[in-house]
């Protein structure tokens, strides 16, 4: 399995392109690890990666996304870690997982040694990358959940949110974020775009805001498109560039993605 995806690499031009699709390759294998464990019988795949995967959202990502849906007694997150290194290593992987407090959210880091190296993407064997797994143990309520099947590299079946409920997390995510992650803008003007009549889960959304802190008022179907446009318009731009741009398939959508633009999905109807 590691030979392919030195192939796909090899086939890949650009630092970044080559980069980010050895990531997502691995992304990809994580989660055959984690559906061959039963994973996605209580587990949803959530966030940009799950936007990408399921919809074609044209970045890549750096994380894994999941919300605990079912309760579940046999679940252990040290144990999913210990499976997904050991089915890592049996594909031929060198790695390494550093795990975070077990907190509600749960997270780790898988790290890969000297797959950079062998890639070519490094003069270094010791340079590792990593991709970061997280779990959310006690998600907000009220989300909409379904299993989809897809093929990405091999097929994958797992469960996931709706559409509502996916664009209720990323607008959670731009407007509860303390600092500007460009991917979340990027993510949210192109979900507009794609699904402009699309309103998002709002039972989730004010869920989720209660939940980390919202001193706002309660979001409602009259009022989100403003809420979200005084966000966008306080956003500087030149930073979500910044974060966005090298994950990005092509660079130069970000000329298409600017702040007028996708404060222009957001107006309200009928203006």
């Amino acid at each position: 399995m590691k030979d392919y995806v030195l192939e796909l690499v090899k086939d890949s031009s650009g630092y970044n392109a080559k980069l980010n699709i050895m990531r997502e390759y691995v992304q990809a294998y994580i989660l055959r690890i984690l559906q061959d464990k039963g994973f996605f019988h209580y587990a949803a795949f959530v966030g940009g990666t799950a936007l990408r995967f399921i919809y074609g959202l044209p970045r890549f990502s750096e994380d894994l996304d999941f919300s605990m849906e079912r309760k579940d007694k046999a679940y252990s997150f040290g144990d999913l870690l210990k499976a997904v290194e050991s089915g890592l290593r049996s594909a031929g992987y060198s790695v390494s997982i550093i795990s975070g407090s077990e907190r509600a959210v749960h997270n780790a880091f898988v790290k890969f040694e000297g797959l950079l190296f062998e890639a070519g993407l490094s003069p270094l064997r010791s340079q590792k990358f990593s991709v970061k797994i997280e779990m959310d143990t006690h998600p907000p309520k009220g989300a909409e959940v379904k299993t989809v099947l897809i093929n990405k590299y091999f097929p994958l079946s797992f469960l996931t949110y709706g559409n509502s409920s996916l664009f209720a997390g990323k607008i959670h995510a731009v407007l509860n974020r303390k600092y500007t992650k460009g991917r979340d803008y990027f993510d949210l003007g192109w979900y507009a775009s794609r699904w402009g009549d699309m309103e998002p889960n709002l039972i989730m959304l004010n869920n989720a805001l209660k939940q980390t802190g919202w001193e706002g008022d309660t979001v409602s179907s009259s009022s989100w498109r403003s809420i979200v446009t005084n966000t966008v318009e306080r956003a500087d731009w030149k930073k979500v560039r910044q974060d966005v741009e090298s994950f990005l398939e092509n660079p130069n959508d970000m000329d298409i993605f600017t702040k007028e633009n996708v404060l222009s999905l957001f107006k309200p109807k009928g203006v």
